[in-house]
């Protein structure tokens, strides 16, 4: 039976099926003699043998060097245009101890959308002032850990969100510095569960009713106004959208604005990175110009200085410096038309943790790492082990056709929502997450075991049993 692909919906085959593509996996990846994968100098079979899979692995190095491009990036195209940049690393999109001490290191501050990640922040001896605190319900013990913790600026959501604040920072004797985020009707060019500026949202105010919100603020003695933010979404290859967004934010900004005043204009993130060879995202350098660039000509029209400007970047410094190391258990051949074969592989993990395929039909890709292969490749479909149909890790790429159990299946660029969307679906535990670079490997975040999940289970007297089987 052929293996000739469905040209309306499988990748180009590619040259060569052991190839790693630059745009997708880390700058350090590369293949040994031995035609295996190493990670941050670190061979795939060591990473195995030590920590088990399935297994999430980061290269500190890229993370650090990105988040010093992005920040670098921005800082020279504020200069450019007469003001100064300052990059919040989005926590959202990977977070634990040692990453917020990467990026906080590399000229970073953070921003937290929960008391969770506030906690972590604050855990990693972040300086609290260098925090911006996100949400668009807070709890009232979210909003006071955050103004005790002095917590450099929350972003309002609502007017409940206002009062309540206030009244926090009053009691604490506080004056809490706010931004108030801004839905400014700007359609995103991405999947809708990741657009966040449009009318119908949960997030923001409109720009009207910010208007009302900024001056409730500033009628209020504990609270400082510092700005607006706005948000129009996730994934985003282009600056249209974010030009878009800026013109509308900042005809709000020059009417809020007052004399002597300087006040913030946050544009957040979103800037997209390529999960396959198909995507183009515009490179940092020339999307922070661009963006910024239209900022200026937006002020330069309304007779106003280019105000401070703050971006929040998350996958863009994480994204491409994971890679999720699985297991090959099973491979079936299935027919799936008069003369076409698709083969499922079977891995040992699935969307426990990697939940962006079923959550947005996120398309990623796949490479044997544990062997060069010189087999015709053929059509497959990596899956999960999960009791899921649409537990697919990647619906569609070329592999080698000798992929057998035990390979070890490599899928790049996995470093942004992957760990921080995980679960414990079908009672499976998570994996560790193991940072590589200059050929060391460490345990950055503890994977769990059965007796983990076990332990909160009020009907268990004593764990049981041990590992991850």
């Amino acid at each position: 039976m052929s293996a000739t692909p469905d040209p309306t919906t499988a990748p180009v085959v590619p040259a060569d099926v052991n190839a790693l593509s630059e745009k997708v996996w880390p700058p350090d990846a590369r293949r040994a003699e031995d035609g295996s994968l190493t990670l941050g100098g670190v061979p795939v079979a060591d990473l195995r043998h030590r920590f088990g899979t399935p297994l999430y692995v980061i290269d500190e190095i890229a993370v650090r060097n990105r988040a010093r491009e992005v920040r670098e990036a921005f800082d020279a195209a504020a200069v450019r245009h007469g003001t100064r940049a300052t990059v919040y690393y989005a926590g959202k999109a990977f977070l634990c101890t040692e990453a917020v001490r990467w990026v906080t290191a590399e000229g970073l501050n953070v921003d937290v959308a929960t008391g969770g990640e506030l906690a972590v922040a604050l855990a990693a001896g972040t300086d609290p002032a260098r925090l911006g605190l996100h949400g668009n319900n807070k709890s009232e013990i979210e909003l006071t850990r955050a103004v005790t913790a002095g917590v450099g600026t929350v972003v309002v959501d609502s007017g409940i969100e206002i009062e309540r604040l206030a009244s926090i920072a009053a009691g604490h004797g506080v004056v809490q510095n706010v931004a108030v985020r801004v839905n400014s009707g700007v359609h995103a060019e991405t999947h809708d569960f990741l657009a966040t500026a449009h009318e119908d949202q949960k997030f923001g105010f409109t720009l009207s009713a910010a208007e009302a919100a900024v001056g409730r603020i500033r009628e209020l003695p504990s609270l400082r106004f510092t700005g607006l933010h706005c948000h129009i979404g996730s994934q985003i290859f282009g600056a249209a959208g974010f030009a878009e967004s800026a013109s509308r934010v900042i005809g709000l900004h020059a009417r809020l604005l007052r004399d002597g005043e300087e006040l913030t204009v946050n544009l957040g993130g979103g800037f997209g990175i390529a999960y396959t060879d198909a995507d183009e995202p515009t490179p940092i350098a020339d999307l922070a110009d661009e963006i910024i660039a239209a900022v200026a000509e937006q002020c330069a029209d309304r007779g106003i200085p280019v105000p401070p400007l703050a971006f929040e970047p998350g996958r863009a410094i994480v994204g491409r410096a994971g890679v999720t190391l699985y297991e090959v258990g099973t491979v079936k051949p299935v027919a799936v038309g008069d003369d076409l074969e698709r083969v499922y592989v079977s891995v040992d993990g699935g969307m426990s943790d990697n939940a962006r395929p079923a959550l947005y039909g996120a398309a990623y890709s796949a490479r044997l790492a544990s062997r060069r292969s010189d087999a015709a490749p053929a059509l497959a479909r990596v899956v999960g082990k999960h009791c899921e149909a649409g537990d697919i890790v990647v619906d569609a790429e070329w592999l080698p056709g000798d992929v057998t159990a035990g390979d070890l299946l490599a899928v790049p660029a996995t470093g942004a929502y992957c760990f921080s969307l995980s679960s414990t679906y079908n009672y499976v535990p998570r994996p560790p997450v193991i940072a590589v670079g200059d050929g060391a490997a460490r345990v950055i975040v503890r994977g769990e075991t059965i007796d983990d999940l076990l332990a909160r289970d009020a009907g268990m007297p004593v764990a049981t049993t041990e590992g991850n089987e």
